[in-house]
């Protein structure tokens, strides 16, 4: 079944909480478990700042404390939209965005996937993303590394696998314990590649997976491998309503990729930071693969960590064409960086927003 939907996505800190005591994050789940949106996953981020610009990284035991956290939400319009209000509530000063997505979900067939509607004009490709159960397998081996294997085999110019530690999955609600095999916790796959090659690859994921549940959005490609292709798409401050229109830019790079010594990741969201950029967040991914390296991660006896890293920016179009200048400094020699428009933004709990039309 193919549907539009909405990704609602929300960034704030780790212990931010709601009024009673209780953690945002969990208030936040609740609303999308009671609500049964169709998929919706928490993730922790390593390091990252908000408006406030106030540094949170695992780098540091005190900073530790407070990590940033992303949760996501996809369903249709209709399911969506009566959350937004609640979802800015309980997350505070944190950032609240819309994005319009194809969701395809349970039977897959061809007649589903033959297009894919264009946006961007030059240099567009397709993102993917593909919700999992932390422990769903294929043919006995995790299914997040069956599907990044399938993904590179058929010539996908990236994958990265995330893992949640909450969420929601067909409507029901699957949380990590403590105690638990955590089977069903959902986890996320991003993959990026052209229109082509990703719409052929679908009907054999929705083989591939027992209960497929995917999205589809277009992105532009304006990095691969250092290599520039593009630069963000230029935007009016303001579109025909005038309200604000913003970007988002995906950084796909690696532990094992370095700047001056230090992780490529780190280094942009510390140079991001000190150049006054809204906000940026990385998340450390589990497995995954770019280009013409083959799908890997942490392994035992490594003296250094492989595992991918991905690093969001969210900002006005001004502030994205300079931390896209600093971006493109530090991915010289390695990564791969996607621009997006964000047509609905709600920045630190304003009361203003903008409708995803």
């Amino acid at each position: 079944m193919n549907e539009e939907a909405i990704k609602l996505t929300s960034y704030f800190g780790e212990r931010h909480r709601v009024s009673g005591g209780r953690f945002s994050a969990d208030a936040l789940l609740d609303l999308y478990g009671q609500h049964e949106v169709a998929t919706s996953i928490l993730l922790r981020g390593t390091e990252g700042f908000g408006a406030k610009r106030h540094p949170r990284t695992d780098m540091s035991l005190t900073l530790s404390e407070d990590l940033p956290l992303i949760a996501v939400a996809v369903d249709s319009r209709s399911r969506i939209e009566p959350l937004v209000e609640p979802t800015a509530r309980i997350t505070g000063t944190g950032l609240v965005s819309l994005e319009r997505a194809q969701l395809l979900r349970d039977d897959i067939s061809a007649e589903d996937v033959t297009t894919v509607t264009p946006r961007y004009g030059a240099h567009e490709e397709t993102k993917l993303t593909i919700y999992l159960g932390r422990q769903e397998r294929v043919y006995r081996m995790p299914a997040f590394m069956a599907v990044c294997d399938l993904l590179y085999r058929r010539g996908v110019a990236g994958a990265t696998a995330l893992l949640g530690v909450d969420g929601t999955a067909h409507g029901g609600r699957e949380r990590a314990e403590f105690f638990s095999r955590n089977a069903a916790t959902p986890m996320m796959v991003i993959a990026v590649g052209s229109s082509d090659r990703i719409l052929r690859v679908l009907p054999e994921l929705g083989g591939l997976l027992r209960r497929p549940l995917l999205t589809l959005e277009q992105v532009r490609l304006c990095k691969r491998d250092g290599e520039l292709l593009a630069t963000p798409s230029v935007l009016p401050g303001t579109d025909e309503s005038g309200m604000p229109v913003w970007h988002k830019l995906m950084v796909y790079t690696s532990e094992a990729a370095l700047h001056d010594g230090q992780p490529v990741h780190r280094a942009i969201v510390r140079r991001l930071r000190a150049a006054g950029i809204s906000g940026a967040t990385t998340q450390r991914g589990v497995w995954g693969f770019h280009g013409g390296h083959a799908p890997h991660g942490d392994r035992l006896l490594q003296l250094s960590r492989r595992v991918p890293a991905v690093t969001i920016v969210v900002d006005s179009p001004e502030r994205i064409a300079a931390a896209f200048a600093i971006i493109d400094e530090l991915t010289t020699g390695q990564g791969l960086v996607t621009s997006e428009w964000v047509p609905a933004i709600r920045p630190g709990g304003s009361r203003e927003q903008h409708p995803a039309a």
